[in-house]
């Protein structure tokens, strides 16, 4: 594929994955069959949502974090004998957090392979206990997993977070979700106290995906001119990655909001190097860095901890990718990524991306293609967030 130097058009972009997930397990919670409109068709979304229906005690989730954190503490206050399977990456992704946690609450899971890691055999059963602590600084998908199944335990929750939270704006979207539902919380200092209660489910309608309009972004800003609407995007969102806008305002991206969507137009950058912590946005560091390589933009990335713990260790494989085009990135130190301006020459006409089964890898590198000649290595990768991402990205092909 060749991207157009010309960028101009309308992007439908998926249903918010964060959302979707969330909205399934409540509504699993509820016992109730009530739709969920516009659900994302992400294979995360779609394994989760055949798990939380499914008439068996074996469930597979993939490659999915969050299906297989979701389903975890799901099982694990639901009477009966469960096994949780799942790809050979996702076994290499620690889950100790979370399953120490609930088993502290009462549940009884352990470990079939290797310790703290999954697959995992679970005794599900009423969880009684309702004081706990978590380190929040490893993961907010552990205590979303916690949050989302608490009005349902026999006394509630109270937890303590201990350190800073990791990706805070995830937690917050959970609480609001939950509040959605009819679920009161309180949330003071680092204690959130949720009371034993019900949900109370109704239809409802999941925003388009922030994290994905990423990508569009970074194809506009990469083009020589142009304009694109991204359709379903909101102002009003509950996603921590709408805080993007502001970022790409000062790389050049202006953000305008109209009712089906949201318009961007290129705009003089304000910036000449970025310093930016990313612990609100972790999902859109490949982004950026790639972006930023590419306009010869100068960057310090703090707040890129969880990076290593994700699909594949993202740190890394944007050191390696990067390089390939002569880009040298450094992490100097832990949660931070940096590239000081440094770039040695390439002779290379046509560049191989791996994506180390990673889908914001492919995504992130794609935009590339309107400068360079790439070949991105399993490509069918997106299908875990973005399935139609290449339909969408070829409206941009010069050769279409």
């Amino acid at each position: 594929m060749k991207l157009s130097k010309n960028v101009a058009g309308s992007v439908k972009l998926p249903a918010s994955k964060s959302i979707s997930n969330r909205v399934l397990l409540i509504r699993a919670l509820s016992y109730s069959f009530l739709p969920i409109h516009n659900l994302s068709e992400a294979e995360d979304t779609l394994l989760l949502d055949k798990a939380l229906n499914s008439n068996t005690n074996r469930f597979y989730t993939g490659d999915g974090g969050t299906t297989f954190r979701f389903i975890t503490a799901f099982l694990s206050k639901i009477v009966g004998e469960w096994y949780i399977d799942c790809s050979e990456r996702m076994k290499e992704r620690p889950v100790k957090v979370l399953v120490d946690a609930l088993n502290e609450l009462g549940a009884q899971i352990t470990y079939t392979e290797k310790e703290g890691y999954p697959p995992l055999h679970i005794l599900g059963s009423n969880l009684n206990k309702s004081k706990l602590s978590i380190d929040g600084s490893i993961s907010s998908q552990y205590i979303t997993a916690l949050l989302l199944i608490a009005p349902s335990l026999v006394n509630g929750l109270e937890l303590k977070i201990k350190g800073n939270i990791a990706s805070r704006p995830y937690m917050e979207m959970t609480l609001k979700l939950m509040e959605e539902f009819g679920v009161k919380t309180s949330f003071v200092d680092n204690k959130i106290s949720i009371a034993p209660q019900d949900y109370q489910f109704k239809p409802f309608t999941v925003e388009a995906d922030w994290s994905g309009a990423s990508y569009f972004y970074e194809l506009l800003s990469l083009s020589e001119k142009g304009e694109l609407f991204l359709v379903g995007l909101t102002r009003n969102s509950l996603q921590g990655d709408a805080q993007q806008v502001e970022l790409w305002k000062q790389l050049g991206i202006q953000t305008s909001y109209e009712e089906t969507g949201v318009r961007l137009t290129k705009v003089p950058r304000t910036i000449e190097k970025l310093h930016f912590d990313f612990s609100d946005m972790p999902d859109l560091v490949q982004t950026f860095a790639v972006v930023c390589c590419f306009k010869n933009i100068p960057f310090q990335f703090t707040g890129v901890e969880t990076l290593k713990i994700k699909e594949t260790n993202r740190i890394k494989a944007l050191i390696q990718e990067l390089k390939k085009f002569g880009y040298l990135l450094t992490e100097q130190k832990e949660g931070t990524l940096s590239w000081y301006g440094k770039r040695k020459g390439i002779d290379e006409k046509m560049v191989s991306i791996k994506t180390y089964g990673d889908h914001r890898m492919a995504m992130a590198f794609a935009p590339v293609a309107i400068i360079h000649s790439i070949e991105i290595k399993n490509p069918e990768v997106v299908k875990k967030s973005f399935p139609d991402f290449w339909q969408e990205l070829r409206k941009f092909d010069c050769n279409q």
